[in-house]
């Protein structure tokens, strides 16, 4: 069953202490995008500039990605360049450009109207909430933030917390919405807010899930190669929603799985710049990473 993602498609300059990348394909639909289609067709809605290379909109058609909601306009499109030391958790903002996502304003073309799946990624929840309303009738609706979102405006976040299904964000960011130093008591007070699924991404430390009677945690996956972990948040969410639109159906067991597969996924995106790594892979890889996964964890 086909996904809608909302969010950014960009170029990123990145820099890590195992090399640099320049102008690269990244933004959070896009790494969305690229895990989700593992288990599932997606609907891709996002803008980009003129300068936009044919060869990346190609890219998106092989993988399965639909484009029909993904709109050129004059100007450039979206820049971040960020730099990453040791600590890969915390980098450093050099240069953000928004150009034509600054007047980005999502009309969601009529085909992509009925899905069943909606994701909502890392965008102004003003936006998010415009999106959601162009929705007929969604099974399931996710979406994820980021701090300068829970800073600017928390009154719009919480408001849309109240029509959201499942919600993602990293532990700093559960810290700072709920003004709680504990993750188990910051994911117990955002259930309060109306999403029935709350997902605590750790990074290296793996992911807290909460749920009304249930907590659930797991570790990361065991890596010896990070070259770059952007986009690994948005890798997860769309592994986790793509494995749950595969599955057709949603309660703690599949929930349980989207997390573990959503792991997994996420590991092949570090394992190299941009999308290098995660536009290659296969079910069948991540099902035998998978196995090492369950060998690491079993006891």
């Amino acid at each position: 069953m086909s996904i809608l993602v909302v969010g950014s498609v960009a170029f990123d300059t990145i820099k890590t202490p195992f090399g640099e990348a320049r102008k690269v394909l990244g933004g959070s639909a896009t790494y969305f995008s690229m895990a989700a289609r593992i288990f599932s067709p997606v609907n891709l809605v996002a803008v980009v500039g003129r300068d936009f290379p044919s060869r990346y909109l190609d890219l998106f058609r092989k993988k399965g990605i639909d484009i029909l909601g993904l709109k050129q306009a004059p100007g450039k499109t979206f820049y971040w360049e960020g730099e990453y030391g040791w600590d890969f958790s915390d980098p450093k903002t050099l240069t953000t450009d928004l150009n034509v996502f600054a007047d980005f304003n999502p009309k969601i073309p009529e085909s992509y109207k009925k899905s069943r799946y909606v994701f909502l990624a890392n965008i102004d929840p003003v936006l998010q909430e415009k999106v959601l309303a162009q929705i007929k009738r969604p099974q399931l609706v996710a979406s994820d933030t980021m701090n300068h979102w829970i800073s600017s405006k928390p009154g719009q976040l919480l408001k849309l917390l109240k029509k959201v299904d499942i919600f993602f964000l990293n532990a700093s960011e559960a810290k700072q919405l709920t003004s709680e130093a504990n993750l188990v008591k910051a994911g117990k007070k955002i259930l309060k807010s109306g999403p029935k699924v709350v997902v605590v991404k750790k990074g290296e430390h793996g992911v807290i899930m909460f749920s009304k009677n249930n907590i659930f945690t797991a570790p990361a996956y065991l890596l010896e190669s990070v070259y770059d972990p952007t986009g690994a948040g948005d890798s997860f969410a769309g592994a986790f929603i793509g494995y749950l639109a595969k599955s057709g159906k949603i309660n703690q067991a599949v929930l349980r799985k989207a997390v573990i597969y959503a792991n997994v996924v996420a590991t092949f995106t570090v394992e190299a710049f941009s999308i290098d790594r995660l536009a290659k892979v296969t079910i069948s890889q991540v099902k035998q990473r998978l196995k090492k996964f369950k060998q690491y964890t079993a006891f």
